[in-house]
């Protein structure tokens, strides 16, 4: 009569120490935030001096949608933005859009803001360190459905200093190395500037400018001298 009883007893305890090891593990695969920012910023910096929406809301939007990188979409579909959308996922079933990478979901974050009517005019109507308004229009647009969203992006926004990464670093003024043309437009940089802005306002394209200037990135600084 023993017997069994020790056999369940041990049972139990062997069950107990899996769920407590397995607990454990996955406790310490956890994505602390700052290492996901650390993680993630030169993305969002990029997508922002390209497009114009700020990288801190591209990265507080990321870290809330995702649990900064935490939750089951974003480690089995890649998905960082909770955006909807079709995937072949044999891990989970999911309603939510699967990528094949990270930077593919960082991407599409920015096409999906674009392609939509309600978002699309955000890049026309605020700058890049307006993080706050940004927020709100991305809310009633319909993103998300809590009326809690935008304020709870913009708490984790100052929460950890995002909103600096929406700030030109200041530097020594760089110099276009191309041969200009006797009739071109020089135009210097100054602080708030990104390429976006910048082609949309002297009706050009970022690539362009790029391409005129030998520049191999979107990253400007106070000072440059650039070539319109």
């Amino acid at each position: 009569m023993n017997v069994p009883i020790k056999t369940a007893v041990i049972t139990l305890c062997l069950t107990s120490l899996l769920v407590a090891v397995s607990t454990v593990e996955a406790v310490a695969q956890q994505i602390t935030p700052e290492a996901y920012i650390e993680q993630y910023k030169d993305a969002a910096i990029q997508y922002m001096e390209e497009y114009g929406c700020p990288a801190s809301i591209i990265l507080a939007v990321a870290m809330h949608e995702s649990a900064h990188g935490n939750s089951k979409i974003a480690r089995y579909l890649n998905n960082h933005f909770g955006i909807k959308g079709p995937n072949n996922s044999k891990e989970i079933r999911s309603a939510y859009k699967g990528y094949e990478s990270v930077a593919e979901s960082y991407g599409d974050f920015i096409d999906f803001l674009q392609r939509r009517k309600s978002t699309k005019k955000l890049f026309d109507l605020y700058r890049p360190h307006e993080y706050r308004k940004w927020a709100q229009g991305i809310a009633r647009s319909g993103y998300a459905q809590s009326p809690t969203w935008s304020s709870t992006v913009v708490g984790m926004i100052r929460k950890y200093g995002l909103d600096e990464l929406d700030k030109k670093p200041e530097g020594d003024a760089l110099v276009a190395t191309t041969d200009a043309p006797d009739d071109a437009t020089w135009y210097t940089v100054k602080s708030g500037d990104t390429l976006y802005d910048l082609a949309r306002e002297h009706g050009t394209t970022v690539r362009a400018i790029q391409q005129e200037n030998g520049l191999t990135g979107s990253r400007l600084r106070i000072g440059q001298q650039l070539i319109l």
